[in-house]
């Protein structure tokens, strides 16, 4: 829990960066893949790896903007950091509130502690692997309230949760052939936190993603008791460069319940579509 609490205090501190960035007009660039990126972006990165590397110097870190300029820290099947440290820049641009700053440790592939906190809504969400957190912060950014929180479903009704800047055709044809009768839209990776608190309960994303915009988002809601799959019913895993030089995430489903329920949510070849490439949130 002692990594987690300070995980905690530099994903706030950047948060709270973040905020006074919003609140004086943040400048945009667009960056080399047409995704735009904003200062605000820029000095959370750099504040959340100056604290990583005090923190744990040996732990290697991937980080959305680093990554993006070229520096790449060498992966291996151990630990990593995998950081997003402005998840929803669209939102944050919009003037928004559902963006978040993200950050996970990464242990053999699998998220073991997460930290998504969302600055404008005065929430937190973390995990450690074996519970998982939702916590209130007054208007200081300091916490006033955690709650242990646990995911669950209802095989006969569920409640969707799905990106708030990007839905697709697969989606909406896996859905349909589930028991949805109510769908949120929302930003970043508060779609994950969501499924963990039981606000909803299944998170379907058949479009591009990178590790650091899952990886905390995860790791809470497997602390709460789901599970993240790819289409081929797999544990996601993270701190994987892939085979052309990414770190792109494969379609997954995010859901409430036990692995296995998923699986056979996901049998169906009909719900099995192909993997273009699309824009990501």
């Amino acid at each position: 829990m002692r990594m987690l609490s300070q995980l905690e205090a530099i994903a706030i501190e950047a948060g709270k960066l973040i905020s006074q960035y919003r609140a004086s007009g943040p400048s945009v660039v667009q960056k080399s893949d047409g995704s735009p990126v904003t200062n605000a972006d820029e000095a959370a990165e750099a504040l959340i790896l100056r604290e990583l590397h005090k923190l744990a110097p040996g732990i290697p870190i991937i980080a959305e903007e680093a990554t993006a300029s070229g520096a790449i820290d060498p992966v291996s099947c151990g630990a990593v950091f995998l950081v997003d440290p402005l998840d929803g820049t669209k939102e944050f641009i919009r003037g928004r509130d559902d963006f978040t700053v993200n950050i996970c440790l990464v242990e053999n592939r699998r998220p073991k502690l997460g930290v998504v906190f969302a600055p404008a809504r005065h929430e937190l969400f973390s995990g450690d692997g074996s519970a998982s957190y939702r916590c209130r912060l007054a208007q200081d950014a300091s916490i006033v309230e955690r709650v242990t929180i646990r995911s669950r479903c209802s095989p006969d009704k569920l409640t969707a949760v799905a990106s708030a800047s990007h839905a697709g055709v697969e989606t909406d044809e896996f859905l349909q052939t589930l028991p949805v009768d109510r769908k949120i839209s929302v930003g970043s990776s508060l779609k994950f936190c969501l499924v963990a608190a039981a606000d909803a309960h299944i998170y379907p994303r058949f479009g591009r993603t990178m590790q650091w915009d899952t990886a905390a988002g995860d790791a809470v809601l497997r602390g709460a008791g789901g599970c993240t799959l790819t289409r081929d019913g797999e544990e996601l895993e993270y701190g994987v460069l892939r085979a052309n030089g990414t770190f792109d995430n494969p379609y997954f489903v995010s859901y409430g319940g036990h692995a296995d329920v998923l699986r056979a949510l996901m049998a169906a070849p009909a719900l099995r579509p192909a993997e273009p490439a699309v824009l990501q949130d």
